[in-house]
């Protein structure tokens, strides 16, 4: 099989499977969609907080705000699903997150001199960011799942997920060199900058990736018309397996956003670092989610054959291993300026990327696993657990940062004792994955993309081995 997507369609009439030039294509959106979110939660908060000298609550009900929108994902899957284009889904979304990264920066500039003001249309423009990531991402995870063969799977979501973090640690790795020497009105230019070139990215990407005459192929199938969105919801939230999953999403996200809108704080106020240099320690961390990701898909083949472990298990080690590491900076606070702080984030990141990348892959072989093309429904519910996760896990963080602050003599016993409570919720997180059934299992006996339920599958043709840095659906337990 070529590199290129496959000529031709499905029997069925669904556009043919992708290869991996075309995942590779739908992952420039991931990349092109993280460059605007990393500004907006890293560099953003940072100035609210040190330079505006704001509450950190502030950024973190914004935050929150962009996430709690997105509890709407599974609205927006189902209507993907109905539909018989994704793209527009995906266009449209990000379209709507440019303009929010936008007037996110235009914002907080604006609360330097009218504070209210700066803080009224910035939430509008977190509103408009939760919006565009909550339509844009579902319908490309979505396109992803029913688009790529199920052996795929996996790998296909560890490549998107990998260069959407790629675009973490490119942008932040960029941008802090352009917002030297720093100023509000430097802030805005190279959001909006960013902002511009990402949505011309994701566009050129997606353009071409479905057939223009395929409007109804996603709507409907050999088991009928799609039925009401709350019909398909409850039907999602039936499966024991879909709830448990979203359980762990939920928990094991909070975990790993609690600490993000507080790390780069923390950086400037315990070890004295500039905005620039703050920036260029997310990147850091970036780089090591990066890294882990790569880690866990690079032993995809071992995987596969049992000698490395299995996904649970790197869910696992990566949950615990998390937990240690962001103990590690809290207690970093009180040896100050010598303690590795880079080293000690970076190891933080890869352990979050061989956690993520793994759950990821569980999470595409159980998308298509209730057949009836609930995959948009089904990655929905996923995507609006983990959304409102990140939404809680912000503004719990911030709160308690705040809280601990006022509470305790000194700020790296504040951090320390909000890290430490962090780690915690890893743990819980490593808990509840041990819980969860085999995705190879239930991706085995899920029916295929194009095969109605109840109706006997032929025997799969043999699929092209995927690459050394993929990982493969049929792993398990």
């Amino acid at each position: 099989m070529s590199l290129a997507t496959v000529a031709g369609s499905t029997a069925g009439g669904l556009p043919a499977t992708l290869g991996w030039a075309g995942i590779l294509r739908l992952g420039l959106v991931q990349t092109a969609l993280g460059a605007i979110v990393v500004l907006t939660t890293s560099t953003l908060n940072r100035v609210m907080v040190v330079e505006l000298a704001l509450p950190a609550m502030l950024p973190g009900l914004l935050v929150g705000l962009h996430y709690a929108i997105e509890v709407l994902r599974p609205r927006w899957g189902y209507g993907s699903d109905m539909g018989g284009r994704r793209t527009p889904w995906i266009v449209g979304g990000m379209a709507v997150l440019a303009l929010g990264g936008t007037g996110a920066a235009a914002s907080t500039a604006l609360m330097g001199s009218h504070t209210a003001l700066g803080i009224a249309a910035a939430i509008l423009s977190f509103l408009a960011i939760g919006a565009g990531v909550g339509a844009a991402g579902t319908a490309l995870l979505a396109l992803l799942a029913t688009r790529t063969a199920p052996a795929r799977r996996a790998a296909a979501a560890s490549i998107v997920w990998i260069m959407m973090i790629a675009g973490f640690a490119v942008t932040t790795a960029l941008a802090s060199g352009f917002l030297e020497p720093f100023s509000l009105e430097r802030l805005v230019t190279v959001t909006a900058t960013v902002s511009a070139l990402a949505f011309a990215l994701s566009v050129a990407a997606v353009w071409g990736m479905e057939p223009s005459g395929g409007r109804g192929a996603v709507a409907t199938s050999a088991d009928g018309p799609k039925p009401p969105f709350r019909q398909a919801l409850q039907e999602v939230w039936a499966d024991p397996e879909a709830r448990r999953f979203a359980v762990f999403v939920a928990v094991s996200m909070l975990a790993y956003n609690a600490q993000d809108l507080i790390l780069e704080p923390f950086a400037g106020t315990v070890f004295g670092m500039t905005p620039a240099e703050s920036t260029r320690l997310s990147s850091t961390q970036h780089q090591g989610v990066l890294v882990g990701m790569i880690l866990v898909a690079l032993f995809g083949s071992a995987i596969r054959r049992g000698r490395a472990g299995t996904l649970k298990a790197w869910i696992v080690g990566g949950c615990v291993a998390s937990a240690v590491a962001i103990g590690a900076i809290g207690l970093g606070g009180f040896v100050g300026p010598g303690f590795p702080l880079a080293g000690a984030v970076f190891a933080l990141g890869a352990a979050n990327g061989a956690f993520a990348v793994a759950a990821i892959a569980s999470m595409m072989a159980l998308a298509g696993a209730g057949g009836r093309r609930r995959e948009g429904t089904r990655l929905g519910v996923w995507g609006a657990a983990q959304a409102a996760a990140f939404g809680l896990g912000g503004f719990v963080g911030t709160v308690m940062i705040d809280l601990a602050r006022a509470a305790l003599p000194a700020p790296e016993i504040a951090y320390a004792t909000v890290f430490a409570a962090e780690a915690a919720l890893f743990l819980v997180a490593a808990r509840l994955a041990l819980s969860l059934a085999s995705p190879a299992l239930i991706a085995t006996a899920a029916p295929s993309p194009t095969q109605p339920t109840g109706t006997p599958a032929a025997a799969a043709p043999p699929t092209e081995p995927a690459p050394a840095f993929g990982l493969a659906a049929g792993t398990g337990d």
